[in-house]
């Protein structure tokens, strides 16, 4: 195979450049790559990652923002800043341990048209895989693949035609759930958002809980999230049993409680942006595929 007929990658990695070593390591995974081309953006939210130490690779390139727009805005922002048929998305504490690892996806792609997305396995090199990371309500086997109705965001492969068409990340969110609404955004195309297990990216083992505002946009963006995407009758079901959820998991936590019911609150009296409600024949789609969109 020519150069010329390898898969091409846009790969954009967001930092704020809070991680310089972690960072170096996630852009050297990418440029070790072999079997495709990857045209590499770095994205400084808030942060100019030109202007850092130690000095990136010179074939990457930098996207500077004045200010953090958080993390699905920033990662939209450095898309049209890359070629490719395919997309990947990459955290700055997140790297790649199998130089084959692209490739690989983009074969799993050409072989299977109706995939539109990828989320790879996810292994802290410490601790073996977290099972946070497995999109599905039953855990069970991690190297078991399949179907999936939300997905972790810190390594995303996708189709570039698939991300235009759904409107890209859900800027507006800033922080939480967006991976939700990606996959959701894949089955309204027709096509199907896939966990691959034997894809394996590396990623430390970390507290969700480590974003200062964490329950208030957790609470937020899963009402937004309904409100985005839901066919008005499967609003009130959607929300309704994450509330539910939500109260037995913190029932013994007050302030945990009275912020998250803030960030409610926040998602019914704010806008949340476009909404594109997912069709029928969508909710059908996914409830035989396992999961319908209410739980």
């Amino acid at each position: 195979m020519t150069r010329s007929e390898l898969p091409r990658f846009g790969v954009v990695i967001l930092t704020q450049g809070r991680r310089p070593a972690e960072l170096i390591r996630a852009v050297s995974s990418v440029l070790d790559q072999t079997g495709v081309e990857a045209e590499v953006v770095v994205v400084g939210n808030g942060w100019d990652p030109a202007a850092a130490a130690p000095r990136l690779p010179a074939r990457v390139k930098t996207v500077s923002l004045a200010e953090n727009l958080g993390i699905p805005a920033g990662r939209n922002h450095g898309v049209d800043a890359v070629s490719g048929d395919l997309l990947f998305f990459l955290d700055d504490d997140a790297s790649l341990p199998d130089p084959g690892f692209l490739a690989a996806g983009a074969t799993l792609l050409a072989a299977d048209p109706g995939i539109g997305l990828i989320q790879p396995r996810v292994v802290d090199p410490d601790h073996g895989t977290s099972r946070q990371w497995i999109p599905r309500m039953r855990k069970g086997d991690p190297t078991d693949s399949g179907n999936i109705f939300s997905c972790w965001e810190g390594a995303i492969l996708i189709r570039r035609e698939v991300f235009v068409a759904l409107g890209g990340w859900a800027g507006e969110f800033f922080y939480a759930h967006e991976g939700i609404e990606l996959a959701w955004r894949v089955w309204d195309q027709g096509l199907r958002a896939w966990y691959a297990g034997g894809l394996v990216a590396n990623h430390p083992q970390i507290q969700q809980t480590r974003h200062t505002d964490y329950y208030r946009l957790n609470a937020r963006n899963r009402v937004w999230l309904a409100r985005r995407n839901l066919p008005l009758p499967f609003i009130p079901l959607y929300v309704g049993s994450w509330t539910g959820v939500q109260l037995l998991r913190w029932a013994g936590r007050p302030g945990v409680l009275r912020t998250w019911f803030g960030g409610w609150f926040e998602g019914w009296r704010t806008d949340p942006g476009e909404r594109r409600p997912m069709r029928w024949r969508t909710i059908i789609r996914m409830t035989l595929a396992g999961r319908p969109p209410v739980v």
